[in-house]
Formats: structure tokens, C-alpha cells, sequence
């Protein structure tokens, strides 16, 4: 995924210390701790923060190690993908996609349980239980598929890709300079995970590979709402995107957290996908985004 890789470059050189100053955040605010209002504000996002709906479940679960308490409580109970469409035949674009998505989440949920342990937010807690949902349904593909799963036994923080394990280091290195670098870290991580799965689905035509992937955009949706307010309530300053278009990222916002049936923008799902109350829900004109660097939104 050459187009991911170079977003990926990017975030790694500086772009978190470019959006904090795009924000208008001085210096000395990164330091700043959280006031016990804000605190408790947190504790209510954190809350909100609902765990992705997969397609009826999640395959083989890796136990996260050195996670602040147990990130496995923030997960829904194991299912079974077995409602899945047929399998189909896969290139090698489809297969270098599933490879990638795999280990790209892990790199979500490795940073966001090492960024939970060192600044006690519990947004990271709750978020690191989803990607580890996350996870699973793509392991469930590589088995299904007879793809070698990437991950194996590595623990949080090792990846077989030197790329992403380049990556885990710096992204954590950026997310321990202060808790607003932290919550930026995060909502990069999830606004490029879009980007990818948007890039993934158009890939594929494969129904049960884009059934996968449109319930791990709906979950990465949620996390990006979670991240963007927790970090306008710890800094009094607006979330601004990083690498999503600024009409995508409103109509995600614009969403709620919610499954139910018409729901603000959801209907039968989240992002905007049924007829919920804001009509086509949160994607509106913005549709499956053309985030900097994208190439296909489906809008």
C-alpha cells in the first residue's frame, strides 16, 4: 500500500507538531494537567466510546500485555464471522491490503494501550479493547483465506512489518511529549486507518472482505468522535484534521455513536450507511472521503 506508506512517512516527520501549532496552542499547554472538570469530562467521552459492531463477531484473540488494567473489558463478547459472504479469490493487491490492515491495527492498539498506561486517559483504555476487536475480524480473513497471519505471538510494540515497527516507535515517542500530542497521535492514527480501509474496500471485490472492512471504518469513525472531543476538553482548542478533508471530517463528527434504528445519520449503522434522522447519516456530501492523499472517495 504505497499510498498509505507515504502518509504514514508523513505523520512520522512532524505533522502532529504542525496541527498543534495550526491550532493556535502555545508551547506551555502541552504541559498543562488535566483540571479535575476536565477529568471527569474525559471519563464521560470514554463512556461514549461503543465498541465496533463486527459482522457477527471476531476470530482468535491475542491478550494485550502491559495494558493498563484490562483493556479486554471494553470488548463485546467473542462471536463467529460464520455469517460472512462466500469467500472469493484474491489478488495480491487484496492480499498486501489484509496483511497490512492486520498489523496496522495492532499499531492502534499497541499505542493506544501504551499512551493509556503513561497519561491515565481513559479513552485509550477503552479504544484499545476495540482495535483488539479489530484485529481479531481481520485474523478471522487471513485464516479464512490461508493468509500466515503477520502478528503471531508479537507482543505490544513488535510487528513483523519494519516499517510499522518504525512507526510504533515514533508515533509513541510524538504521543509522550504531553497528553494533547497523545490525543493527536490518536485521532491520526484513526483518521488514516479511514483513509486506508476506504482504499482497501475499492480494492476489493470481494463481499465478506468489504463487509470486514466497512464495520472496522464504522468503529474507526466512533474512536476519531472520541479522540477529537477528549482532546477539545483537554485543551480548549478545536480538533482540527490532520489527513482527512475538512467536509469528511465534519460529516463524521455530524454522526453519532450509536447503532440504533434511525439513529442521527445512522439507520441500520453507523457512518450514514441507513436512513437515519440527518438523512444519509454521517457521511453526507463527504461520502467515503477524500482525505489528503486519497484517491477514491465513494461520496
Amino acid at each position: 500500500m504505497k499510498r498509505t506508506k507515504t502518509i504514514f512517512a508523513t505523520l512520522a516527520v512532524g505533522a502532529l507538531a504542525l496541527t498543534l501549532a495550526a491550532c493556535g496552542m502555545p508551547a506551555e499547554a502541552d504541559t498543562t494537567e488535566l483540571t479535575t472538570n476536565a477529568a471527569a469530562a474525559i471519563q464521560d467521552v470514554a463512556s461514549a466510546a461503543p465498541q465496533v459492531e463486527l459482522p457477527q463477531g471476531s476470530g482468535p484473540s491475542q491478550q494485550p500485555r502491559g495494558a493498563q488494567g484490562n483493556a479486554q473489558q471494553t470488548q463485546a463478547p467473542a462471536q463467529n464471522l460464520s455469517n460472512l459472504p462466500p469467500a472469493g479469490d484474491l489478488n495480491d493487491q487484496e492480499i498486501e491490503d489484509l496483511l497490512w490492515m492486520r498489523e496496522e491495527e495492532k499499531l492502534a492498539r499497541d499505542v493506544y494501550i501504551t499512551l493509556g498506561e503513561q497519561w491515565d486517559i481513559q479513552v485509550f483504555t477503552n479504544i484499545s479493547g476495540s482495535e483488539q476487536q479489530h484485529m481479531d475480524a481481520l485474523a478471522t480473513l487471513l485464516d479464512r483465506y490461508g493468509i500466515e497471519d503477520p502478528v503471531g505471538d508479537n507482543p505490544v510494540g513488535v510487528f513483523t512489518n519494519p516499517e510499522l515497527q518504525s512507526l510504533y516507535d515514533k508515533l509513541v515517542a510524538q504521543g509522550s511529549q504531553s497528553q494533547a500530542d497523545a490525543l493527536l497521535v490518536g485521532g491520526a492514527i484513526e483518521e488514516i486507518d479511514i483513509l486506508d480501509l476506504n482504499r482497501a474496500i475499492a480494492d476489493t471485490d470481494n463481499a465478506d472482505i468489504v463487509q470486514v472492512y466497512e464495520s472496522l471504518k464504522s468503529g474507526s469513525e466512533n474512536h476519531l468522535r472520541a479522540f477529537s472531543r477528549t482532546y477539545e476538553m483537554v485543551t480548549g482548542q478545536a480538533y482540527t484534521p490532520q489527513y482527512l478533508d475538512q467536509a469528511t471530517y465534519d460529516a463524521i463528527m455530524a454522526g453519532s455513536n450509536g447503532h440504533g434504528q434511525g439513529g442521527p445519520g445512522h439507520g441500520q449503522g453507523q457512518g450514514g450507511h441507513g436512513q437515519g434522522g440527518h438523512g444519509q447519516g454521517g457521511h453526507g456530501q463527504g461520502g467515503h472521503g477524500q482525505g489528503r492523499g486519497g484517491q477514491h472517495g465513494n461520496g
